[in-house]
C-alpha cells in the first residue's frame, strides 16, 4: 500500500544533498563595488576619456601653432670666385647675403588659425559626447550587474522554495496521500532550481568581471550593495537642448566651411619679400638688393582641392541635418519609454505583491490536502516570474534613463545618486 511506501535510497539521498547545497553552497559576496556615484566620479581614469582629453590638447597645441609665422630664410651666395683673370681666387669674388620672408597676404594665417580653432572646439565637443557615453555605459553595466546579483538571490530563493515544497510533497508521497510521481516531480524540479541557481551565479559572476574592467576597480568587486535600479530618473532637460551627437556635426561642418575659405586663399599668389646686401669684390663696393617673389598660377588654381572642401561641406551638413532628425526622434522615444517605465515597475511590484499572497494561499492548502501539487507548482513558478519581471522593469528604466540622458549630454541619474 502507498501509506507503507518509503522513499528509494536514491531519491532520500538527493535530497539530502540539494538540501545541504542549498544552506551551505550560497556565495561569498565579501567586496562590495563603490557606488554608481563614486565611480562616475573617477570616470576621467577610463582610458577612453584619457584619449579624448590627451587630443584635445593636441587640438589646443594646434591652434598655438596655426598662430605662429613663417620663419624667415637667410641665404649667403658667393659669385665669380675660382676663375681666371680677375675673378682667380676669392678675393675678388661677390659676396650676396638676403633674407627672405613670407607674407601671407590674403588672410592665409587668420583663415589656418580660424580651422585650428574650430577644430579644437569640435574636439572639445568630442570629448564631452565620449564623457557622456562613458558615463552611459557605466551606468549600464552597474545595473546589469546589480540585475545579475538580484536575479541571483531570486534563484537561491527559488531552489529554496522548491526543496520547501519537494520536502511536504514527499511527505504526503510517504502517508500516501499522493503518488509517487509527485515525489519524482518534485525531484526533478529540484534539479532543475540548483541549474538555474549555477546559471545565475555565472551570469552575476560574469557581469561584475565587466563592471570591475570598465569601471578599472584595483579590488574586484563580488558584489553590489548601492543600488541604482531603485534610483529615480533625474527630471527632463529642456526641448532646446541639443544632443551631443548633434553639437559634435555643427562643430565638424564648421570646420569644413572654414576649409573652403582656406583652400579659396591658397589658389592666390603666395607672395614673398626679400631684402638683401651684395659686396662686389673687384670694386669693393656694396648694395642693397630688394626682391619680391610670386608663382604664377597658370596651371595649378586649386580648383579640386577647392571643390573637394565644398563637397566635404555638404556632407557635413547633411551629416548635421542627419543628426538633428535621429536625435530628435530618439528623444521622443527615450521620453515615451522613460514614462512607461514608471508605470511598468508599479505593476510588477503589484504583480509580486499578488503572487506572494496566491503562493503562501497555495502553500497552506497544498500542507492542508485541500490543493494539488500541480497548484502549488503553478504558485511558485508564477511568484519566481513575478519577482523576475520586478527586475527586469528596474532594469528597463534605468535603460530608458541612460538613453535620455545620453541626448541631453549629462551623466545617466545626474543629481539622484
Amino acid at each position: 500500500m502507498l501509506s507503507s511506501y518509503r522513499l528509494p535510497p536514491r531519491l532520500a539521498a538527493g535530497w539530502a544533498l540539494a538540501a545541504a547545497a542549498a544552506l551551505f553552497a550560497g556565495p561569498a559576496w565579501a567586496d562590495p563595488a563603490p557606488s554608481y556615484a563614486v565611480l562616475l566620479e573617477r570616470i576621467g581614469q577610463t582610458p577612453s576619456v584619457v584619449e579624448v582629453e590627451a587630443l584635445g590638447e593636441a587640438a589646443e597645441a594646434r591652434v598655438r601653432q596655426a598662430r605662429a609665422r613663417p620663419n624667415p630664410a637667410l641665404s649667403v651666395d658667393i659669385e665669380n670666385v675660382a676663375g681666371s683673370g680677375p675673378y682667380a681666387g676669392f678675393d675678388g669674388g661677390d659676396l650676396s647675403l638676403s633674407l627672405t620672408q613670407g607674407l601671407e597676404l590674403w588672410g592665409r594665417r587668420s583663415a589656418r588659425v580660424n580651422v585650428a580653432r574650430a577644430e579644437s572646439d569640435a574636439a572639445i565637443l568630442r570629448r564631452d559626447l565620449t564623457l557622456t557615453d562613458t558615463a552611459a555605459r557605466l551606468a549600464l553595466v552597474y545595473a546589469e550587474a546589480e540585475a545579475a546579483q538580484r536575479r541571483a538571490l531570486l534563484s537561491e530563493e527559488a531552489l529554496s522554495l522548491a526543496l520547501a515544497d519537494a520536502r511536504a510533497a514527499l511527505a504526503l508521497v510517504e502517508e500516501g496521500r499522493e503518488p509517487l510521481l509527485r515525489g519524482i516531480q518534485a525531484e526533478s524540479e529540484a534539479a532543475a532550481a540548483r541549474a538555474a541557481l549555477d546559471e545565475a551565479e555565472a551570469e552575476r559572476a560574469a557581469a561584475l568581471a565587466r563592471l570591475n574592467a570598465i569601471a578599472m576597480l584595483p579590488d574586484p568587486a563580488t558584489s553590489i550593495e548601492t543600488s541604482l535600479l531603485d534610483a529615480s530618473a533625474a527630471g527632463l532637460a529642456g526641448e532646446d537642448r541639443l544632443s551631443p551627437a548633434v553639437r559634435v556635426a555643427e562643430a565638424e561642418a564648421i570646420v569644413a566651411g572654414r576649409r573652403v575659405a582656406v583652400e579659396r586663399i591658397n589658389s592666390r599668389p603666395d607672395v614673398t619679400a626679400s631684402l638683401g646686401m651684395t659686396r662686389f669684390g673687384v670694386e669693393d663696393q656694396t648694395a642693397l638688393t630688394f626682391g619680391v617673389s610670386l608663382p604664377l598660377p597658370l596651371f595649378d588654381r586649386n580648383r579640386g582641392n577647392i571643390d573637394a572642401a565644398r563637397a566635404e561641406f555638404r556632407a557635413a551638413e547633411a551629416r548635421v541635418s542627419q543628426a538633428r532628425q535621429q536625435a530628435s526622434a530618439d528623444r521622443s522615444a527615450a521620453v515615451a519609454r522613460l514614462g512607461s517605465s514608471g508605470s511598468r515597475v508599479a505593476a510588477a511590484d503589484a504583480g509580486v505583491t499578488s503572487a506572494e499572497e496566491a503562493y503562501r494561499l497555495s502553500r497552506i492548502g497544498a500542507e492542508a490536502g485541500r490543493i494539488s501539487q500541480l497548484e502549488l507548482r503553478a504558485g511558485r513558478a508564477a511568484l519566481i516570474n513575478a519577482r523576475s519581471a520586478a527586475v527586469d522593469a528596474r532594469l528597463a528604466r534605468v535603460r530608458a534613463e541612460i538613453d535620455l540622458a545620453r541626448l541631453e549630454g549629462r551623466a545617466p541619474f545626474e543629481g539622484k545618486h
